[in-house]
């Protein structure tokens, strides 16, 4: 079967198209726990879970692209990113959790546009662990569970969060320890 080229590419921009549509469905909702925040959840996950869709395709089909690697983790940013702010902004999530993951995201995708004549800053291992941790805790605090099971899915919630920050933290720390290592092996 004959994969066309840019398809991973299509799919890597239809999920950041996603974001904002995902953003207002569930600002609408205004944290009433309604259908239009179900179906806010349910595209968060969808669009979220085909980040591993577009890599593998490109992989297997040997179609990656310097574009594909620049484009892949903007996705993810900013998806993870309007969820993080949305729930902030529900008042479900610490404003400083947000601040803290806003600016690790920013300052690596600043970073990868500095550096991208010189080369791509692909995700490394961690960055995407850090990415399925986000996309759990995140996936668990948007969808309204605590309406069916009861309140002690706070507490998962709440170490599914504090695990995805940690990582983030972490992630940011080893893109830039990597990054110097680098530059300095180059000098030398």
């Amino acid at each position: 079967m004959a994969v066309p080229r840019q398809l991973p590419n299509a799919i890597t921009i239809v999920r950041i198209l996603c974001a904002p549509v995902f953003l207002w469905m569930l600002l609408a909702d205004a944290g009433a726990d309604g259908p239009l925040r179900w179906w806010a959840a349910v595209l968060f996950i969808v669009a979220i879970s085909t980040d591993g869709i577009d890599g593998w395709l490109a992989r297997k089909y040997e179609i990656v692209t310097d574009l594909g690697k620049l484009l892949d983790p903007i996705a993810d940013k900013a998806l993870t990113g309007v969820a993080f702010v949305g729930l902030s902004i529900l008042g479900e999530l610490p404003w400083w959790i947000t601040i803290v993951v806003l600016v690790r995201e920013v300052g690596i995708t600043v970073y990868r546009f500095m550096v991208v004549s010189d080369h791509v800053l692909a995700a490394a291992w961690m960055g995407k662990l850090k990415t399925v941790a986000q996309a759990v805790a995140l996936s668990l605090a948007l969808l309204p569970l605590w309406t069916l099971v009861g309140e002690w899915i706070w507490w998962v919630n709440g170490v599914t969060m504090t695990i995805a920050v940690a990582l983030t933290i972490a992630s940011g720390i080893d893109y830039i320890i990597t990054e110097v290592r680098a530059a300095r092996n180059k000098r030398a």
